[in-house]
């Protein structure tokens, strides 16, 4: 479903992923974890095709699209998305109005008729009462004056009403207590499909104690260092990652 074969990206002159490989089949949920400065952030920029993340070398294909030959809103349109560590504020915009902004578009590229309001927002209550949140939250700015888990939480809607084909979730347990983690998790394993992917980034093993991956890849030096099962994510837990980065040096 999704493959990024030998990614090689840099940020300016400095080349951060050097060598990437890594597949994820459909129905299958991948978890990446690795140190600060390991490239975690740096890859899931590149592939949703944020400016300033030049790929150099490599493929990265979803379902057989290349991706990175599209530009990002129609990379977006093909089903993927982000989940982004530091959601951003758009003032001025409510959320309800994004999201039927986004949805619309993506239905658009699909030659899908746009969705009438009043269905529209009878989805956003269904999946927003899931996620606890408040009709007035749907209301305000975009993540303007959310909380940590706010703004997390509200990603979690996103991808429940966009149903994305493939999602990565950059450190989405970043900023968030206990139960707000328990909450997203619960909602991210209820968007596991057979015909969706999903890529976990994170750097403790406490998220994947709720969004067990089947598989678990340590990302070290800007290349995969090590593939194994969710007991890996333990071993992590216990030994850090200094042997893996040691050996990518």
């Amino acid at each position: 479903m999704f493959e990024v074969k030998d990614l090689h990206v840099t940020i300016g002159d400095a080349e951060i992923i050097k060598g990437l490989t890594l597949s994820v089949p459909a129905g299958e949920t991948h978890a990446i974890m690795g140190p600060n400065g390991s490239g975690k952030s740096t890859l899931a920029y590149a592939l949703s095709g944020r400016d300033g993340y030049e790929v150099r070398k490599g493929t990265a294909r979803l379902s057989g699209v290349d991706l990175l030959a599209l530009e990002p809103e129609a990379r977006a349109a093909q089903g993927l998305f982000l989940s982004f560590q530091y959601p951003v504020e758009i003032p001025g915009l409510s959320a309800i109005a994004f999201l039927k902004a986004a949805l619309n578009a993506q239905r658009k590229a699909r030659g899908e008729d746009p969705m009438s309001s009043p269905a529209l927002l009878k989805l956003l209550r269904e999946k927003a009462a899931a996620l606890n949140i408040s009709e007035e939250m749907l209301k305000r700015p975009l993540n303007v004056g959310f909380s940590g888990g706010e703004k997390k939480r509200f990603e979690a809607l996103q991808m429940a009403v966009l149903q994305p084909r493939f999602a990565i979730l950059d450190e989405t347990d970043s900023g968030l207590d206990i139960d707000a983690l328990k909450l997203v998790a619960e909602n991210v394993n209820a968007s596991r499909a057979p015909d969706r992917g999903l890529l976990v980034i994170t750097h403790y093993q406490r998220l994947l104690d709720y969004i067990e991956p089947d598989k678990v890849h340590v990302l070290a030096r800007g290349r995969i260092a090590k593939t194994g099962g969710p007991e890996l994510a333990l071993e992590l837990e216990r030994e850090g990652y200094d042997k893996y980065l040691k050996a990518a040096a």
